[in-house]
């Protein structure tokens, strides 16, 4: 058997809405390295944006997961490639790092010709949803709309706690699952949920640790 590493991330933005949640890549890495006699010999899990020139500076758990790569001389297994990112620049400098990454959903053939590819792809898809969206905004302003109209303060507000309660809702919905998982395997009382998910790498929504209070404020969305 060969030994690998697995990485796995959320952004908070997006989790549990696109169906890349922490478990959902926890189970394609795995049926993966089953089937391709791969022993994961480390898991690392970040909730983080891939978004900024130093998105590698703001995932530790990325960084921690390419030396554990680079001291077992084993490659970084990821489910998806958005999971590392969609930026060229950056999946480049991860190549640079002379950690092998391989993509569960590519296949163990994907090659880092083929990785830079597929990266390009998904940052020319970015751009262009980017630029759909400022002609779209451009076009309603042509038309007669006010764009910022400072009297729509109270429902730009009300707008935003909605977002808050629906990143909450669904940060909720990627983590409640592992907290299920360590209950059902016996670890219940909060003080030991906080610490496993400290030791798994598994960051709160706003990338810091865990403690009894947070992990309570989880545990009571349980029905």
């Amino acid at each position: 058997m060969q030994h690998a590493v697995a990485y796995y991330r959320v952004s908070t933005a997006r989790q549990g809405r696109s169906g890349l949640g922490i478990e959902a890549q926890r189970t394609a890495v795995a049926r993966f390295a089953e089937a391709e006699g791969y022993t994961l010999v480390a898991e690392f899990t970040e909730v983080e944006t891939g978004k900024g020139a130093d998105a590698l500076d703001r995932r530790p758990q990325l960084a921690a997961a390419l030396a554990a790569g680079k001291a077992a001389r084993c490659p970084v297994i990821v489910a998806r490639l958005d999971r590392l990112s969609r930026d060229v620049a950056f999946i480049a400098g991860l190549m640079a790092q002379r950690v092998p990454f391989i993509v569960a959903e590519l296949g163990a053939d994907a090659d880092p010709f083929m990785l830079h590819l597929y990266a390009a792809l998904a940052e020319k898809e970015r751009r262009l949803i980017s630029e759909r969206t400022k002609a779209a905004l451009a076009a309603r302003k042509a038309q007669g709309a006010r764009l910022g109209n400072r009297s729509n303060v109270a429902e730009a507000a009300a707008a935003g706690r909605r977002v808050q309660v629906e990143e909450a809702a669904a940060f909720a919905a990627n983590v409640l699952p592992i907290i299920q998982s360590l209950q059902a395997s016996g670890v219940r009382d909060l003080r030991g949920l906080a610490a496993v998910l400290n030791n798994r790498g598994v960051r709160t929504a706003r990338g810091g640790r865990w403690h009894v209070s947070n992990v309570k404020n989880l545990v009571d969305r349980l029905p």
